[in-house]
């Protein structure tokens, strides 16, 4: 998974303005435009999405980004509407849906009942299920593992630089205040005073990572053997013969979410795309390919044994699932106290 700063909600939707007419044009007859985050999650979705929707309906899938909230606004706003799906955060989906930014999903043709229900709204369907999990590098720490977010925060037993997301977005708060102990079930609202004081406690060894390419680097490398990773990026590490401890303990899991901005130009062909993007195969194929776990509850048993059991949704038991509409309704305000203490 690719992120970039989330320039569209924290300050940034003046230059969304400035860049909304790139690529316009984009979208054609007979074509749609999807638009992700890059990096190895899109070229997974092109493979199993894009190319057997277009070999089942003739419409070609034109791949676009990265995923850019001031530019989806600003497109919608003008009314030159570019993209016709785009793979957003959980938290901007359900914002987007409140400011009117996205079209109501047509469960005529997308099936809902195959859905798990935490991850489908009236405006947005699950594109893929993850969790953020403890990775470590065993050749750093031997036989001693880190098991909690309480490790990560022990720099006498565990000595280090850690890395951790970068962006203003759900995970690192939670990790801080369950490290610090708070209970799972008391983590909302966040207590922020908290949740810094802590992050205060190892902030001189934190390297921050930006994109899913970096944490694996840093892992890898042992210049942050210990930290918060998507899971799907310490799969692909596995799956390229790197050796990697993961702790599933209090993992904390969200979705990416597939939306159609509203004004869409091709928004039918659209609604077709979600249909088989989030079908059992689709799901199944794609969830094979990249770590995640799918979405569509049909889809395990379509995949080897082997792989589904090394996926989120087979490491329930002290799973903690992100509060998206809280993080909606606070983002702003977080990240403009995320980014002023970072730059402390």
């Amino acid at each position: 998974m690719f992120r970039k700063s989330k320039i569209g909600w924290i300050g940034g939707l003046a230059l969304g303005a400035l860049v909304a007419g790139a690529g316009l044009g984009l979208a054609q007859s007979g074509s749609i435009v999807f638009t992700s985050w890059g990096g190895t999650t899109q070229d997974a979705q092109k493979k199993d999405w894009a190319v057997p929707f277009t070999k089942k309906t003739g419409i070609a899938v034109k791949q676009d980004g990265p995923t850019d909230y001031g530019k989806l606004k600003a497109m919608v706003e003008s009314g030159n509407v570019a993209w016709d799906v785009v793979d957003v955060e959980a938290d901007f989906a359900a914002a987007a849906a409140k400011d009117g930014l996205i079209e109501p999903i047509d469960f005529n043709i997308v099936k809902r009942a195959d859905l798990d229900p935490r991850f489908v709204t009236d405006h947005a369907v699950g594109s893929f299920y993850y969790s953020f999990v403890l990775g470590f590098n065993p050749t750093t720490f031997g036989e001693k593992a880190p098991k909690s977010w309480a490790d990560v925060f022990d720099t006498k037993s565990f000595p280090g630089k850690r890395t951790f997301y970068k962006w203003s977005a759900p995970g690192v708060l939670e990790i801080a205040l369950l490290a610090d102990g708070v209970p799972a079930d008391k983590l909302y609202p966040l207590d922020l005073d908290r949740a810094f004081k802590k992050l205060d406690t190892i902030k001189a060894d934190i390297v921050w990572w930006s994109t899913g390419a970096q944490s694996q680097q840093l892992l890898a490398s042992g210049e942050a053997p210990i930290g918060q990773f998507w899971n799907g990026r310490l799969f692909a590490l596995e799956q390229g013969g790197t050796k990697v401890g993961i702790s599933w303990e209090q993992n904390l899991t969200a979705a990416d979410m597939l939306v159609v901005p509203k004004g869409a130009k091709n928004k039918d062909a659209a609604m077709k795309f979600l249909a088989e993007a989030t079908s059992p195969e689709g799901q199944a194929s794609f969830a094979t390919d990249s770590g995640y776990a799918p979405v569509n509850v049909k889809s395990t048993a379509l995949m080897p044994k082997d792989v589904a059991a090394n996926l989120p949704d087979k490491h329930t038991a002290s799973q903690i699932n992100l509060d998206m509409a809280y993080w909606a309704a606070h983002r702003d305000e977080i990240g403009k106290r995320w980014y002023a203490w970072q730059a402390q």
